[in-house]
């Protein structure tokens, strides 16, 4: 168990206090110098309460559960004295047990805190720049400039996004994106700041400015969560502005009423029991449970949903995403990996390497994404083969000389034009064709497709598992790719061909189908064309590894590792903290209401009373801290 300086210093005014209350019942003290000591541990562990208690007075807002507090035990304390009992026992013990359900509490939020930071200290202090001398010089983060190189030695976090220049490693990335498997990173691969270098030191050319980078945005995201509420944490702020008065107001009716109705009908009033019994009330009807066990399950959840690489931008966004019914998914980069692969060769006069490796070799100086992926098929590029004349066609593809044969990789229309007869391919009709002629004659062709992520599939089906009744994706791609995607997936709905307004006109019209209010849609999207579909949806969920700027900008939910099937997990950690709330406020306002009733009639006394008040706040707190576990 860890615990901060405050922590232990309220602990031992608890133990101190305790064990002079338990010596003074056993001790032969009397009169003066008994109260005087019983007042010593009443003090002790309860004098922060009172100067709370007189700052609310003293600051116009006094209805509070210090005030109820200070009351309740000053009034049990001058009822002992009135009585001549020279019991003070039970106004000690309401403050006793008052501060360990507050210790309770602070550690609960500290623990949670403690997981939030832990997870999230991936602000590096500096950055490495090597010096004309060769020797690395630490510099603030916040001084380098876009396209400096640093240089990240093993142990170190990455300070500031970018490009590995030079170099091999692997990065733990647990912080960031919940995941505990190391990602091996060389030359040409971005890294995000906030990674652990593990083992080879590495050069990274730096793309963003510090405050830019991921590091910089997540813990910004995180400082930025807590001010945001939920509709309960906002109902509970409302219920305490209106229960509390109520409470002190029923309280002394019940202590002057009773005793006056008696007086006036001839009875004896009691006014040492009616005011006992107003005093227990008051105990009773503090309403820590609610106004700690509330907050804390969002804090635990939000800390749980980090832990997992999901991060909640507020409490509110963590209600919301608990009522959703249906998720909205943009295509490439969210359910798709976003990037060109070969999926199918199919050769006429060669092999299927041959047709690969000449395609490759045509390709060898494009820049683009289809020649990346003809190139990451053919890894052995560049061996010895003699490329020469390469000839970049707009619209059409590429020509080239290897080896002295001419080689053309590209279109219909490019096989036209070197009056190659070529046929289309029957087998993959959603993919993108590239043709391949040597020497004017027909060589066969390569498909060339975006890939499903191996997640995702898993995750449409976790979302529907988990109570999600639709599943739509939008997409700008053709037709028949858009289709082949939603049936590998098992999407209820797509809509293809669409341009960004487009997919602001669908979910609009989602929107406008949905059964009730209640129910939630969430969007799911990468791109800079997502954000204002983003911003328009109940919540929106972006893709925070390799989306935009803009799309992480205008989402409520960040993915930190894009993966989709964390949505799912978003989706049930937010159910299972909502439960927790509910749990609590049923729980903790049926308890109480219980406890007045009786506390009113006398039925209960002041260690009842004790029960009603720091039993539940216990037993709410620790069923809160069940938000930080994901199960």
């Amino acid at each position: 168990m860890t615990v901060n300086k405050k922590q232990k210093k309220n602990l031992a005014r608890i133990i101190a206090a305790a064990a002079m209350t338990v010596a003074l019942h056993f001790l032969p003290v009397t009169g003066a110098a008994r109260f005087a000591l019983y007042m010593a541990a009443y003090l002790i562990v309860g004098y922060d309460i009172l100067i709370k208690a007189f700052q609310g007075i003293k600051n116009r807002q006094p209805l509070d559960e210090s005030l109820l507090m200070a009351i309740a035990t000053i009034g049990a304390i001058a009822l002992a004295l009135y009585e001549k009992s020279g019991n003070y026992t039970e106004a000690i013990a309401v403050m006793l047990f008052y501060q360990i359900g507050e210790w309770f509490q602070s550690y609960a939020v500290g623990k949670s805190r403690r997981n939030i930071s832990e997870l999230m200290d991936i602000a590096p202090d500096y950055a490495n720049i090597e010096a004309e001398n060769g020797q690395l010089e630490q510099v603030d983060p916040d001084d380098v400039e876009i396209g400096t190189v640093i240089v990240v030695q093993p142990g170190e976090r990455v300070p500031i996004d970018g490009v590995v220049v030079d170099g091999s490693s692997s990065l733990n990335t647990a912080a960031l994106t919940g995941e505990s498997v190391p990602r091996d990173v060389a030359a040409g691969d971005e890294v995000i700041s906030g990674c652990i270098n593990l083992s080879g030191v590495l050069r990274v050319e730096t793309t963003k400015e510090f405050g830019e980078s991921t590091a910089s945005k997540v813990l910004e995201l995180i400082e930025e969560a807590s001010s945001r509420k939920s509709r309960s944490e906002n109902f509970i702020t409302r219920f305490a502005r209106v229960y509390t008065p109520a409470v002190v107001i029923s309280a002394l009716a019940l202590a002057l009423l009773p005793p006056l109705f008696l007086l006036l009908t001839g009875g004896a009033p009691m006014w040492e029991t009616w005011v006992y019994r107003a005093l227990t009330f008051l105990v009773i009807s503090c309403p820590c449970a609610l106004v700690v066990s509330i907050p804390l399950s969002f804090f635990a959840g939000i800390g749980g949903a980090s832990r997992q690489g999901v991060l909640v931008k507020g409490s509110n966004y963590l209600e919301l995403l608990s009522e959703v019914k249906t998720v909205v998914f943009d295509k490439t980069g969210t359910l798709t990996k976003g990037v060109f692969e070969v999926t199918a060769i199919h050769p006429e006069r060669m092999d299927e390497r041959q047709l690969l490796h000449l395609a490759a070799h045509v390709e060898r100086y494009s820049k683009h994404p289809i020649a990346n992926s003809l190139r990451a098929a053919y890894p052995d590029e560049a061996d010895e083969c003699a490329v020469e004349d390469v000839e970049e066609i707009a619209g059409h593809g590429v020509t080239a000389r290897v080896n002295g044969d001419v080689v053309a990789v590209g279109n219909g229309k490019l096989m036209d034009k070197v009056g190659a007869v070529f046929q289309a391919c029957e087998k993959h009709k959603d993919g993108t064709i590239l043709h391949v002629a040597v020497n004017g004659e027909y060589a066969g062709h390569i498909v060339i497709s975006d890939v499903v992520k191996p997640h995702s599939a898993q995750a449409i089906a976790a979302l529907k598992k988990s109570g999600v009744r639709q599943t739509v994706m939008l997409t700008g791609d053709v037709k028949a790719v858009a289709e082949r995607v939603a049936g590998e997936l098992g999407l209820d709905q797509v809509y293809s061909e669409l341009l960004p307004q487009d997919k602001v006109a669908k979910v609009e019209a989602l929107l406008g189908q949905r059964a009730s209010e209640k129910e939630r849609l969430a969007f799911v999207g990468d791109g800079i064309n997502d954000a204002p579909v983003l911003s328009r949806a109940d919540i929106g969920v972006a893709m925070g590894a390799m989306g935009s700027d803009a799309a992480i900008e205008a989402a409520d939910v960040v993915l930190m590792d894009d993966d989709p099937l964390k949505i799912s997990t978003a989706v049930r950690i937010s159910r299972k903290c909502l439960r927790i709330v509910k749990e609590n406020i049923w729980f903790a306002i049926g308890v109480k209401l219980a406890c007045l009733i009786l506390g009113a009639f006398g039925v209960a006394n002041m260690w009842f009373a004790i029960f009603a008040d720091v039993g539940v706040m216990i037993l709410a707190v620790l069923n809160a801290i069940r938000c930080m576990f994901n199960e």
